[in-house]
């Protein structure tokens, strides 16, 4: 069954954190699987692991805790946000563990850059893309985090940053990493609407998560 794309518009993260911990509580064996594409206003979410002095100075942007994996990261307007909701045990013929759907959606985003002439790349140990060239090269334009149920459901997800406010990122250690460079496709040349971005991503996501 192909995941659902759900739009939720311009909202608060702490109304879709609730919302996905709620859907995914209460989904059952048939449920659909689901892609929420949702832009946030300004805030700071922690990974479980997180440790809060990466916050340097949250300037008065809300800090969140979450229950994902990971570090410290940043959402704002401009940003390509798509949350997983979906059963790691739907894929046909085997489950799809974790390491593998982490995997598929790195790809999904290089396939989304590579759309708009850009590219992209993992970096051991490092969840999320880097820039491969050029004179950002090292920078990260997309993070990911996840929580994976016991049950193989899964919440959160992946960010893309289209065209933001960067100045943010530098009031944090990004994903724990003092000093990392962090980027946009705008900073890079791309012109793109944000829509236009959010949609790219979620089909390639689709594409490869179901093949």
């Amino acid at each position: 069954m192909t995941p659902a794309i759900i739009d939720r518009g311009f909202e608060p993260y702490d109304t879709t954190f609730a919302a996905m911990r709620a859907f995914t509580a209460a989904r059952g064996a048939d449920t659909q699987d689901e892609l929420w594409i949702v832009e946030h206003p300004p805030v700071f979410t922690l990974g479980l692991g997180a440790d809060p002095s990466h916050v340097l100075d949250a300037h008065g942007i809300p800090v969140v805790q979450t229950d994902r994996g990971g570090e410290v990261t940043y959402h704002g307007p401009g940003q390509a946000v798509i949350y997983l909701l979906m059963d790691l045990r739907r894929k046909p013929g085997a489950r799809l563990y974790t390491r593998e759907f982490v995997h598929k959606i790195e790809q999904s985003v290089i396939n989304t850059l590579q759309a708009y002439n850009l590219n992209g790349e993992r970096k051991p140990g490092a969840p999320g893309i880097y820039m491969s060239d050029g004179a950002w090269q090292g920078a990260k334009i997309s993070a990911l985090g996840l929580k994976v149920r016991a049950s193989g459901c899964t919440y959160h997800g992946v960010s893309l940053n289209v065209a933001m406010d960067l100045v943010p990122f530098s009031w944090i250690n990004p994903c724990g990493y003092e000093g990392l460079a962090t980027v946009d496709m705008k900073t890079v040349g791309i012109e793109a609407a944000l829509r236009d971005v959010q949609l790219t991503l979620a089909n390639n996501l689709i594409d490869l998560l179901t093949a």
